[in-house]
């Protein structure tokens, strides 16, 4: 991934109000060539809002955005040229093939001849459409038709691809299939803007995350940055039988062991992120007499962020 010297995308400052309620407020974001951000938030948070702007469909009342450098206010038909939209909203010709309405679009985005005809090709094949080019794209399932929606974003090699919520609504085979194609995308170069509502696509997929509500970004970094501003604690629960309540009250003087939980068959700890924190445990547990048939870590997840920060859940 480049380094954010030369950012595809920056934002700066972006609010945009609907009579008295605040959509948007004060949005800053930078993306780099090859890097995928995602805009991760509940429906509502302002997501779609701060896209809208970002491709020039809706003037904000405030902030700036640049494209591959260029000022969307000022030049918006040179910056919009590095944009691949893939809104949230079919854009498709339900009548038209899959081939044709790609021709289509490439047509109206400035591609012409062989090298039109090349990129239909190229672009169905990222997507997964290739063996489906002919009859009416009416007939796709929804999913299809999503991955028809990117391959027309992907036409005219955009410096920038949009996703706004690209797989809701579309059965598991057509998500995994939309999920690798975006994947792939970063790896080859492409900025990547990607907005959704689930904590496992972000996770899979952004480089870094923004966590939006209520207009506002609450947050933003890696997926282990944010996960530690829930504070640096693991889940730790460790199987087993033997001598169980012994083990417990070793475990509980250790430093890095904040709480502990006894089951009849097992301890739920909650411990410090230090090194060596789980062997110290497992050599403690032994020691103490408890025979380990199984231990699981878990660290907080997105979910746990949001929460923290917003005090409520992702879903709500």
């Amino acid at each position: 991934m480049t380094g954010m010297t030369d950012p595809v995308l920056r934002v700066e400052g972006l609010r945009r109000c609907f009579g008295t309620h605040v959509a948007v407020d004060d949005v800053s974001l930078q993306i780099a060539p090859g890097e995928t951000l995602g805009l991760l938030g509940p429906n509502g948070a302002g997501k779609t809002t701060t896209i809208s702007m970002i491709v020039g469909l809706l003037a904000p009342d405030a902030g700036s955005v640049h494209v591959a450098g260029v000022s969307m206010a000022e030049h918006p038909i040179r910056a919009k040229r590095s944009i691949g939209l893939v809104p949230q909203d079919l854009a498709i010709y339900p009548e038209l093939s899959a081939r044709d309405n790609l021709l289509y679009f490439g047509r109206l985005q400035g591609l012409s001849g062989a090298h039109l005809k090349e990129r239909v090709a190229t672009v169905l094949e990222v997507v997964g459409l290739t063996d489906r080019t002919k009859g009416a794209s009416k007939t796709f399932s929804g999913g299809m038709k999503r991955r028809l929606n990117i391959a027309i974003g992907l036409l005219h090699e955009p410096a920038l691809l949009v996703l706004d919520e690209p797989t809701v609504g579309v059965d598991p085979q057509s998500r995994h299939a939309i999920l690798t194609s975006v994947e792939q995308l970063s790896t080859e170069g492409m900025a990547v803007l990607y907005t959704t509502h689930y904590m496992e696509e972000a996770e899979r997929l952004c480089d870094r995350i923004a966590i939006v509500d209520d207009g506002a970004v609450r947050a933003e970094g890696t997926r282990e940055q944010l996960v530690d501003l829930v504070g640096g604690s693991d889940t730790v629960a460790l199987t087993g039988g033997g001598e169980l309540a012994a083990a417990a009250r070793a475990l509980g003087a250790l430093p890095v062991v904040e709480q502990v939980h006894e089951s009849p068959t097992a301890l739920r700890l909650v411990v410090r992120r230090e090194p060596g924190a789980i062997s110290e445990i497992v050599a403690a547990s032994a020691e103490a007499g408890m025979v380990l048939s199984d231990i699981e870590i878990t660290r907080p997840d997105l979910e746990s962020v949001f929460l923290h920060l917003t005090g409520k859940a992702l879903r709500d």
